[in-house]
């Protein structure tokens, strides 16, 4: 299977799919949107949380290591 006969069939298939209207797609994308932001911001957090332990436990081991 050539390359031009592939790219053939991807747009053949593309247009078959049906697409979502405007009035469905804009809310899907502000969920994904809103959930991206969330989990980026309980990323963060742990990143801090996970900075701040190793902290002290770096001042708590000071004198061992």
């Amino acid at each position: 299977m050539g390359l031009g006969k592939y790219l053939a069939g991807v747009g053949k298939e593309a247009k078959r799919v049906r697409w979502p209207k405007r009035d469905v797609l804009i809310p899907a994308i502000i969920v994904v949107i809103i959930i991206a932001a969330i989990t980026g911001l309980l990323l963060f957090a742990e990143d801090i949380a996970g900075k701040k332990l190793i902290d002290i436990l770096t001042d708590a081991f000071k004198g061992v290591l």
